[in-house]
């Protein structure tokens, strides 16, 4: 049997409304027609075409980047888009690029923390593109550590301006996309100094070069910092090295929302909060988990279609080999993925409502929620990072041999994909602050202070200690309120018992510092809570379509269950679950993945992603493999000439044993 004939058969045994699948995905009807439009838009047009992109070399590769950016620019303004469009269009182009840090942090950076008049001066430009903007702060010898930035920012009040100087080499900014070669403007994260104090690290509007001929401003020496991981991945983007010798730029290019510097070189605060800057940060955090759901459905989607094609063994008598996906080890390392991709759409889905919600408050000056937000997106930025990295991988991986293959689309992924375990925060540092706030909550438990929010069910701290899960049969493990016992209070007694282990240490730091893997380990515990907790929320929901919620419900208990199975020793020392309790979620998980066993492919096909999007023979819609992969080998340089380049100088005289002669 054909791929196609196979995944239509597939496509058959479906037992829900794939359209209202694709919706709930998408998070309403208009982003499904949005999306939608947009991708069949891109993959329509030649000039976003993506085959053999990972065979050019860093300067075709660059340039041919630039072109896209340039003809998506030029699509922007021919169809009038809207900002919410030209965003879905940019996404679908799919190719790391000067335009990501533009729009994903130059633009919102200038939003959230400067003033009216810098607004109204900046935005404009940047909102037509007559500046190009990235954003300066991650340095060789610093990243996460933003207090510990090197580069200066002097105030100098005979000239009113500010000198920017790189002191060290280890102050080069680093890593920046879009400033290697692109941006003509960026954010330059800098210590404040005034009348020889220091006032800690504040951002700047900073000129890097000439509007005219592109050529760096004297006195700035900037450039690629090279080759990363992968083929074409990230290296379509111009990461950076930046080094400043005492550029001068006026006073009022100090981002002043919070802070202030006056014609004297005086430090006034505004009366905005500062505060008000993490609403920022929070946005960015939330894009990062909705973006590790669309990472990880992309993965589960190749591995999912190519599962179903590829037949191995189970042959007794001369008829087809076994489907793949029918192996319960493929099983039981597929469907977990698939749930999880669901799970982080979802917890997504929430944390936009919670950026809206803190922005609400913060422009109200309350304050209250802001710790615990800081805390809930810095966890699952962390957590939904570490687990699509490998998730990727392990998609690879089953995907077998074919799965190595750069046209398989899964090793581009994970390298452009891999980057997020580290940007915008270092994932364990990330799980540190979570464990810093957990920490400091439960000390406070005793004074009467509320916990609020993702951290309401410390309140019930010694019902949770006591309790005993209430799980007689297989059947219990698929009761929301059993499901959510469990993780609540695993997660509270670990938290009580790393607060206990800390409270032994005289000097609290240097139990922080001893304890810090086990900190982890609660943080982990905690964020998981989180998105198991908001997938029952989902379940509560009105969601309209034949069989949906039914699917939902199984792929929410696989996304617990899995996660009992695999931290099960966090479960059984803390007395949770008892082992015959953990043997019983064994046995539903296993029934469970039978039942999403029919409805795999149709639950794939839900994400809605073009074949151009998905970027992989494995993965395609008609299951047409084989044929394609074939047809694909041969386009390799390497297949240009039958008898290869070298074969005179270097094989030709192994083979006649003249290498003796041969001049090499």
């Amino acid at each position: 049997m054909k791929g196609v004939d196979h995944l239509a058969h597939e496509r058959n045994k479906t037992e829900f409304d794939v359209d209202a699948m694709k919706i709930v995905w998408a998070g309403s009807r208009h982003a499904f027609e949005l999306s939608d439009r947009m991708a069949r838009l891109v993959a329509s047009d030649p000039a976003f075409q993506k085959d053999g992109r990972i065979r050019l070399g860093r300067k075709e590769l660059f340039k041919n980047t630039l072109r896209k950016a340039a003809h998506a620019w030029k699509r922007i303004l021919e169809l009038h888009l809207t900002e919410e469009e030209a965003g879905w269009l940019r996404n679908f182009v799919d190719e790391p690029s000067f335009t990501d840090l533009h729009w994903g942090m130059f633009v919102p950076a200038i939003k959230g923390q400067g003033t009216d008049e810098q607004q109204q001066k900046w935005l404009p430009l940047a909102y037509k593109m007559q500046i190009i903007g990235s954003y300066a702060q991650t340095e060789l010898g610093h990243g996460s550590n933003v207090q510990g930035l090197e580069t200066t920012a002097t105030f100098d009040p005979e000239t009113d301006e500010f000198v920017i100087h790189s002191p060290t080499l280890t102050s080069s900014k680093w890593w920046p996309g879009g400033l290697g070669k692109v941006s003509t403007h960026a954010i330059v994260y800098a210590r404040l100094i005034t009348n020889g104090q220091e006032h800690g690290v504040h951002g700047f509007i900073v000129q890097l070069r000439s509007l005219d001929d592109h050529m760096p401003i004297p006195g700035i020496t900037i450039g690629d910092i090279g080759m990363k991981f992968g083929n074409g991945a990230y290296n379509t983007m111009d990461n950076g090295v930046l080094t400043f010798d005492h550029i001068r730029i006026p006073r009022n290019q100090m981002l002043m929302r919070v802070l202030q510097v006056t014609r004297e070189g005086k430090c006034v605060k505004s009366n905005v909060p500062r505060q008000l800057i993490y609403g920022t940060m929070v946005f960015v955090r939330q894009t990062i988990v909705a973006d590790a759901s669309t990472a990880l459905a992309r993965a589960v989607c190749i591995a999912t279609r190519y599962s179903a094609v590829r037949r191995q063994f189970g042959s007794q008598d001369g008829g087809m080999e076994t489907q793949v996906i029918d192996y319960k080890t493929q099983q039981s390392r597929l469907f977990p993925l698939l749930a999880s991709a669901y799970a982080f759409r979802f917890v997504g889905e929430w944390l936009k409502w919670l950026y809206t919600d803190v922005t609400q408050r913060l422009q109200a000056n309350d304050f209250s929620i802001l710790p615990e937000a800081h805390a809930c997106t810095a966890g699952l930025k962390s957590l939904t990072t570490t687990a699509t990295a490998d998730a990727i991988e392990e998609c690879r991986k089953l995907c077998g041999g074919h799965g190595y293959l750069c046209a398989s689309g899964l090793p581009e992924l994970f390298a452009v994909y891999v980057p997020a375990c580290t940007y915008e925060g270092d994932n364990v540092v990330l799980l540190l602050q979570v464990a810093r706030f957990l920490m400091k909550t439960v000390s406070q438990l005793g004074s009467g202070k509320k916990p609020v929010g993702t951290t309401a069910y410390l309140g019930r701290v010694q019902d949770l200690l006591q309790c005993c899960c209430d799980v007689q049969t297989a059947e219990d493990w698929l009761k929301p309120s059993v499901v959510l016992e469990a993780f609540e209070a695993r997660s509270a007694r670990m938290c009580v018992a790393r607060a206990q282990n800390l409270s032994k240490f005289e000097n609290p730091e240097d139990g922080f510092a001893e304890l810090s893997a086990d900190l982890v380990e609660a943080s982990v515990a905690h964020c998981q809570l989180i998105v198991v907790s908001k997938f029952i929320d989902k379940l509560q929901q009105d969601i309209p379509g034949k069989g949906v919620n039914r699917q939902l419900q199984n792929l929410c208990y696989i996304y617990a269950l899995n996660l009992l199975h695999k931290y099960l020793g966090d479960f059984l020392s803390t007395g949770c679950i008892t082992p015959k309790q953990a043997s019983l979620a064994n046995d539903q998980l296993r029934s469970l993945y039978s039942q999403i066993r029919p409805n795999a492919i149709a639950l794939v096909d839900a994400f809605n992603y073009t074949d151009h999007y998905l970027g992989s023979v494995l993965g395609r819609y008609d299951g047409n493999v084989y044929p394609k992969l074939y047809e694909e080998a041969w386009k390799d340089p390497l297949n240009d000439s039958v008898v290869p380049d070298g074969y005179h100088e270097y094989i030709h005289p192994m083979l006649k044993q003249q290498l003796r002669n041969a001049r090499l």
